[in-house]
C-alpha cells in the first residue's frame, strides 16, 4: 500500500485510535506489534490488534463507564498495552499510563488527582491495594477481566469529539505533587501528522520502541510506526539492563529502527560495539529524546552504524516534540553542540527575552515558545500551572491565542536554527524522564533531620549524570551524630521513581547561595566534584575551600 494512499486515511482521521488502526484497513496481515515471549519474538498482525482492540471496548463498554471518565493503565510498552489504550480512546476514556514500578505512596497521590472510574493492569501485574471505590481488572491475550465492577454511573455524554482528552500523563512537578498533562485527540494527531511529514520510517520498517508506556516517547514511537503502517516492536525492559541481550533482540526482531535516550546506547558501545556493527547495514534509522547525546558515542555510533539516518528529537511532554533534526554525518570536527533546529511542520518556536519581546538576533539567548495545534490541554486540576505554562502569544495577545513556555533557554544560528542552551527553571533530563528537582527537594526535606536541601544533577565524564542532594542537618540531628543517610534515599524512593531517587548524598554546614539570595548550584555542583576527586585522590581545580566531604555516596546505585 503506497504512502500516499495510507496518509490520505490518516488525515481523515479525528481520533487516537482511528488514526493509529488505519492499518486494518489497508494491510490487515501486516505486522503491527513485534510480541516477545521467553526469547522467542512473534507478532500480532493489523487485523489481530484491531480485534483485540474490539474484545477489550466490548468488555469496557459493559462497565458502563461515561466518555470522560479516566483508566488507569498499568503496564510495560506490550501488544496488549496497546490494544488497551486504544480501546479507551475507542469508548472515550481517557488513558492514563502508569509504570508497573511506580511507588504506592506516589501512585496513591496521582489516583487521589485524577479520580479514575477504573484501573486496569496486565495480567502478570502484581499491584494490589487499589482504593475500593475505583474498579479493578486485568488484561492479556485472552482479554480484559474485571475483578471488582466500577462505581455506577451516570452516562451524560454520546459523542467523542476531537477536543476531547485522549490520555493523562503524569510527569514530576514543582509544587511535591506529580503533575497531569492532559493531551486532546485533536493535539495528538496534530502532533503526529507534523512528524510523520519528516519520512523517518516506511511502511516496511520494524521500529525497536525502548520507552516506557508511562512517557510519552513511547506514544512518539507508537505513531511513528503505526501511523505510517509499519510495525512497532516494545523492547522488553529487562533486556535493557542487558546490552548483549538488547543487540539480540534488535537482530531477531529484524529491527530497522531504533528510539530512545541516548542513555540506551552507552552500554552497547562500551561493551557490545562488535555485535551491533553486525547489524549496521539493518538499522536505517535511529531517533533520539530527553537528553544530549555525547559528542564521541554519536561519532562511534555513526561509524558502527553507516547506514542510519540518526534524528535529534526535542521536545516537552506537553507537546510530546518540537522539531526533528538530522545529525550531520559524518560530525564536523569542531562541533560542540548539536542542533534542534525549527519546529516540526504546523509549529513554530520562538525566543523571547524576559520582557516577552522577540530575540532574533545570531548567538542571543531567549526563552523558548511554542506555537503549534499540538498543544497539551491544560495540567489536570492545576489551573495556576497551566496559566504559567500557556501564555498569550506576545506576537498577537489580542487574539486570545495561547502558546507554550517551555522553559528551555535556546540561541539562534546563522541560518536561524536554535541550539539548546538549558533550563530556565529547576527541570532536568535524567535518562530520559523528566525531572523537577523541586519534587525530589521537597520529599527529603520531609526527613528526619534535613532542616534544608538542595538537588542537583552532576555530569560524570562517559557516564549517565548523577542526582546528588546536599543536605544541611538540624542542630539536633549535627549533635547526635545519628543521620541516616541510607534511610534518606530509603524514604526517597518510597514516594518517587527511581531515576528520582537521590545517588549521592552530601552532608554541607550550609547550602551556598548567589547575590540574589537564590541557590547556588554551580557552587554546589563544584562541592559534589571536589568529593569525587578526594574518591580518587586527584584534585580539583577552583572548588571552593573547606568544601564538605560527603557522608554517603550513592553512585554505584542503579
Amino acid at each position: 500500500m503506497g504512502r500516499e494512499i495510507f496518509m490520505r486515511g490518516q488525515n481523515a482521521s479525528e481520533r487516537l485510535h482511528e488514526f493509529l488502526l488505519l492499518g486494518a484497513q489497508l494491510t490487515p496481515e501486516k505486522p503491527a506489534v513485534v510480541e516477545y515471549h521467553e526469547n522467542e519474538t512473534g507478532f500480532l498482525s493489523y487485523r489481530q490488534l484491531q480485534d483485540r482492540v474490539a474484545g477489550y471496548a466490548k468488555t469496557l463498554d459493559e462497565l458502563g463507564l461515561d466518555i470522560g471518565d479516566r483508566v488507569i493503565l498499568e503496564a510495560d510498552t506490550s501488544a496488549s498495552s496497546i490494544a488497551a489504550f486504544l480501546a479507551c480512546s475507542s469508548r472515550g476514556l481517557p488513558f492514563v499510563p502508569i509504570s508497573p514500578e511506580t511507588p504506592t505512596k506516589r501512585l496513591l497521590s496521582i489516583l487521589g488527582t485524577i479520580r479514575p472510574a477504573f484501573y486496569l493492569q496486565a495480567d502478570d501485574g502484581r499491584r494490589d491495594g487499589i482504593p475500593e471505590h475505583i474498579g479493578t481488572g486485568r488484561f492479556g491475550g485472552s482479554g480484559v477481566t474485571i475483578e471488582r465492577a466500577a462505581a455506577p454511573r451516570v452516562r451524560h455524554r454520546r459523542e467523542i469529539v476531537a477536543a476531547d482528552p485522549a490520555y493523562v500523563v503524569f510527569t514530576s512537578g514543582t509544587t511535591g505533587r506529580p503533575k497531569g498533562v492532559v493531551m486532546s485527540h485533536r493535539g495528538i494527531l496534530a502532533f503526529y501528522r507534523g512528524m510523520l511529514q519528516h519520512g523517518i520510517v516506511g511502511p516496511e520498517s520494524r521500529v525497536a520502541t525502548t520507552a516506557p508506556l508511562q512517557f510519552d516517547f513511547s506514544l512518539l514511537d507508537i505513531g511513528l510506526a503505526l501511523g505510517t503502517g509499519a510495525t512497532i516492536a516494545p523492547v522488553p525492559r529487562s533486556l535493557l539492563r542487558w546490552p548483549r541481550r538488547f543487540v539480540k533482540f534488535l537482530r531477531d526482531a529484524e529491527i530497522t529502527q531504533v528510539n530512545g535516550a541516548p542513555s540506551i546506547w552507552r552500554p552497547v558501545l562500551r561493551h557490545e560495539s562488535a555485535q551491533l556493527a553486525e547489524l549496521g547495514d539493518r538499522i536505517r534509522g535511529v531517533l533520539y529524546s530527553g537528553e544530549s547525546f555525547p559528542l564521541p558515542e554519536m561519532r562511534q555510533l555513526q561509524e558502527l552504524l553507516p547506514e542510519a539516518r540518526i534524528v535529534n528529537c526535542y521536545g516537552s511532554t506537553e507537546s510530546i516534540a518540537a522539531s526533528f533534526t538530522d545529525v550531520p554525518r559524518p560530525l564536523p570536527k569542531d562541533m560542540e553542540r548539536m542542533s534542534i533546529g525549527y519546529a516540526h511542520p504546523g509549529a513554530e518556536m520562538m525566543l523571547v527575552d524576559d520582557d516577552g519581546a522577540p530575540v532574533t538576533e545570531q548567538g542571543a539567548d531567549g526563552h523558548i515558545l511554542l506555537r503549534s495545534s499540538a498543544l497539551f490541554t491544560a495540567y489536570w486540576d492545576d489551573p495556576a500551572a497551566t496559566g504559567e505554562a500557556l501564555v498569550p502569544d506576545p506576537a498577537a495577545p489580542e487574539s486570545g491565542q495561547v502558546v507554550f513556555r517551555t522553559g528551555d533557554v535556546a540561541t539562534r544560528g546563522e541560518a536561524g536554527e536554535l541550539y539548546l542552551v538549558g533550563r530556565a527553571d529547576s527541570m532536568v533530563k535524567i535518562r530520559g524522564n523528566r525531572v523537577e528537582l523541586g519534587e525530589v527537594e521537597r520529599r527529603a526535606a520531609e526527613f528526619a533531620g534535613v532542616a534544608a536541601v538542595s538537588a542537583v544533577l552532576m555530569p560524570r565524564s562517559g557516564a549517565d549524570p548523577v542526582l546528588a542532594v546536599f543536605v544541611v542537618l538540624t542542630p539536633e540531628a549535627r549533635q547526635e551524630g545519628t543521620f541516616d543517610e541510607m534511610g534518606l534515599c530509603a524514604f526517597c524512593m518510597e514516594d518517587l521513581p527511581g531515576y528520582m531517587a537521590p545517588q549521592e548524598i552530601h552532608v554541607v554546614d550550609e547550602l551556598p547561595v548567589t547575590p540574589n539570595g537564590k541557590i547556588d548550584r554551580p557552587a554546589l555542583r563544584e562541592i559534589g566534584e571536589a568529593a569525587a576527586a578526594a574518591r580518587r585522590g586527584t584534585t580539583v581545580t577552583g572548588a571552593p575551600a573547606g568544601a564538605a566531604a560527603p557522608t554517603a555516596d550513592r553512585s554505584d546505585r542503579p
